[in-house]
């Protein structure tokens, strides 16, 4: 019944800017928690950032103060914004969500995943 579609992904150069975005249906932000997660070649998936159905947000340290989650309960949407983004912030970008529980960077927290979104960014 969850499904989760994501838009906004590009190419920026370093500096820059994106907003992704993540329709999600079949979903109660009061009792599910969302995150963002990216994997570039190579590597493996790491979690980015997450918010829970109380509001609060989690960032992996390498992007806190430069993203920003949040959520749009009309829209049932929720966000990404990507502000000074630098090279090794390219990956495909994923959206997940699960019921709130375990720990948020941990992709055994999430039940459902969008089909990911890739954002480049150039030097």
């Amino acid at each position: 019944q969850v499904q989760l579609v994501e838009s906004g992904g590009g190419s920026v150069q370093a500096g820059g800017s994106l907003r992704l975005s993540c329709a999600a249906s079949g979903v109660t932000f009061s009792t599910y928690i969302m995150g963002w997660f990216r994997q570039a070649p190579g590597k493996e998936r790491e979690g980015v950032a997450a918010i829970d159905g109380d509001g609060t947000t989690s960032y992996a340290d390498s992007v806190k103060g430069r993203f920003t989650i949040s959520q749009d309960n009309v829209k049932n949407t929720v966000y990404l914004q990507m502000n000074s983004l630098k090279p090794e912030d390219t990956a495909v970008y994923y959206c997940a969500t699960g019921i709130m529980y375990g720990t948020w960077y941990r992709k055994e927290s999430y039940n459902s995943w969008g089909q990911g979104t890739q954002g480049t960014v150039s030097s």
